[in-house]
């Protein structure tokens, strides 16, 4: 009898837990129908249409992706985004060099990290405003090349010379936090295996060529997706304080140009189709990402 009374109160007591999970797991469900969910569909609906606001609308189908496929600006910051992907090397080994010195006990490491990092916590609109004064041709970079009898150079305003300008910005802004995710898997690296390369007579450099690089490998594959991810959504606000997209379109990408489409042009169906095209190709970053976080999870 006692058995048959506390099946029912268990399976109460299940219940009860049950309601619960599914009322503390709703709120956030809403959060993201309302906010994400919807607003995609939308924006699906709405890049197939010539809006140019919210009364103003006639369906098209894929016109706006045809004209995309035609547009010089499109093609800018394409070109301007693969520059700066290949550039990626850069963007991964610095982190990872400067780190590998500070894991092998560099004086002042700790030092170090806290400056690297530091930039890392600011926002690009700092940083942009920042380098705005140091960049542009009266200001701190050539004054102090001028000191030293050099030429300033327009590093701001000429084309050769601002999506370089952009992407050192950029990487000194944000390399901090590369660095401590390297300096992360370092120190799960074995201590036997980096002195045993010491003791076979290996260099510091061939150490980190031979030995720390291979081991580190799923976390340089995680840093360059996470860094390709940044690339592409990240560098608004820098671009707007910096250079505006110019000169011309030579650091334009695709969210500032998916910005001039909505907020200056007035285009918000053409917005929308730029959008879905970059939501895909994030869409397909991130499952690039979760298939090598799986790989690395049964290595």
């Amino acid at each position: 009898m006692a058995k048959d009374q506390t099946a029912p109160r268990r399976r109460n007591r299940l219940g009860a837990e049950r309601r619960f999970a599914y009322f503390c797991i709703l709120p956030p469900i809403i959060l993201v129908l309302v906010f994400r969910i919807v607003p995609l569909i939308w924006g699906f609906f709405l890049s197939l249409t010539d809006s140019t606001g919210f009364n103003d609308a006639s369906f098209i189908g894929l016109a706006n992706y045809r004209e995309m496929a035609a547009d010089p600006n499109v093609h800018a910051a394409a070109r301007n985004t693969g520059i700066l992907i290949l550039s990626l090397p850069v963007w991964i080994m610095l982190p990872m060099l400067l780190a590998t010195l500070i894991h092998v006990g560099v004086p002042g490491g700790k030092l170090y990290r806290s400056v690297y990092f530091f930039p890392a916590v600011l926002s690009s609109v700092i940083v942009g405003s920042i380098f705005n004064i140091v960049l542009r041709y009266d200001g701190g970079l050539n004054a102090l090349l001028g000191m030293f009898g050099i030429e300033g150079v327009d590093w701001l305003g000429s084309g050769s010379t601002a999506l370089l300008s952009l992407f050192s910005v950029q990487l000194w802004a944000t390399f901090g936090m590369s660095l401590l995710i390297f300096l992360a898997g370092l120190s799960t690296l074995s201590s036997e295996m980096l002195e045993a390369a010491r003791l076979d007579g290996a260099k510091l450099w061939q150490t980190w060529v031979y030995v720390i690089i291979p081991a580190m490998m799923p976390i340089i594959e995680f840093v360059a997706v996470v860094t390709t991810i940044g690339v592409l959504t990240n560098m608004f606000g820098l671009i707007y304080v910096l250079t505006a997209g110019g000169p011309g379109t030579a650091t334009t990408l695709p969210e500032f140009l998916i910005w001039l489409e909505q907020g200056q042009m007035n285009r918000p169906g053409y917005a929308a189709s730029l959008s879905m095209v970059l939501f895909a190709l994030m869409g397909g970053i991130a499952y690039l990402q979760i298939r090598i976080m799986n790989r690395n999870a049964n290595v």
